[in-house]
């Protein structure tokens, strides 16, 4: 891609260009000529073509200069680069943005995580759970959703990130049984969210840590993935229970600046429960010690001393 390709313009304009390079002409059913292409992918005009606009337009749109795609446009546009659903649905929030008039001031998201969450954390155990911010900040846990990510509880408390966890911390990589899956998710959130709100002081700031210490992270985000897994199984080698394949549930908080709850879980009786008691005993006692007897087992980071 060209300078002008890779630097200015919108998210909107970003994203067209990053999906447009994946799709292959042949995916796309076009023919494929013997000559030799300088386009990863797909051409403009070729995309143009498939989305029945002109080429014109299309141009204009890469490059920001067309702010205001037609929903029927955004919609032509997701079937000619076979975008998933949320794919999808990322680029109509993104035809939003670039459509307004002058971008709104970000507001500070808060770190407060309300009473009664902070209750449901400490009824949940043994199943390890926490909750993290919009930017995977983990804001609060109950014993066994910190002690889950080994190593994590030796970080200071503002510095406990679950993205600067998978990709700077020594532990992660052996820590997952699926790595290269773990980090491809943490990255689609955050992805996702620069899409949305390009301007958020919290994204910038994790980003550009992670852009300079990881060359991983900085290959992932020049993909522009925006699909993040809110369930499935993750299997685990944890130093200290051993090997253990649990189930997860991620959901929205409503009514909080996009902070989520995420639960561990295993069925009761099974090797992976025992384990997930003994996690629980040990990660209660250790925080126990520490407090000096005088915390609460269901911690709060916000009200934590920073680092």
């Amino acid at each position: 891609m060209t300078r002008e390709e890779t630097s200015g313009g919108t998210e909107l304009g970003r994203f067209l260009r990053a999906r447009r390079a994946r799709v292959t002409p042949a995916e796309a059913g076009l023919a494929v000529g013997s000559g030799v292409r300088r386009t990863p992918g797909l051409r403009r005009e070729e995309l143009a073509t498939l989305a029945g606009i002109s080429i014109d337009y299309y141009t204009r749109l890469e490059r920001g200069k067309e702010t205001r795609p037609s929903p029927s446009v955004v919609d032509s546009l997701a079937r000619a680069l076979k975008l998933e659903e949320d794919e999808h649905e990322h680029l109509r929030s993104l035809a939003a943005l670039a459509a307004r008039s002058a971008p709104e001031p970000p507001n500070a998201p808060s770190r407060t995580v309300r009473p009664g969450v902070k209750l449901l954390l400490e009824a949940l155990r043994p199943s390890p759970a926490r909750v993290v911010s919009r930017t995977t900040d983990v804001l609060a846990y109950n014993p066994g959703g910190l002690r889950l990510l080994a190593g994590i509880e030796d970080w200071p408390t503002k510095q406990r990130n679950i993205a600067r966890y998978v990709f700077l911390h020594p532990t992660a990589r052996e820590l997952f049984h699926d790595w290269d899956n773990q980090v491809r998710g943490c990255v689609a959130r955050l992805r996702a969210l620069a899409g949305t709100d390009p301007d958020a002081p919290d994204l910038a700031q994790l980003a550009g840590e992670l852009l300079l210490k990881s060359p991983e992270f900085a290959r992932l985000w020049e993909r522009y993935d925006v699909r993040g897994n809110s369930y499935g199984r993750k299997t685990f080698h944890h130093p200290d229970v051993g090997d253990l394949t649990l189930g997860y549930q991620s959901m929205d908080l409503e009514g909080t600046p996009g902070h989520r709850l995420v639960v561990y879980y295993a069925e009761p009786g099974t090797p992976e429960h025992d384990a997930l008691v003994l996690l629980d005993m040990a990660a209660h006692e250790h925080d126990w010690a520490h407090a000096g007897m005088q915390g609460t087992p269901a911690q709060d980071d916000a009200a934590s001393p920073s680092s």
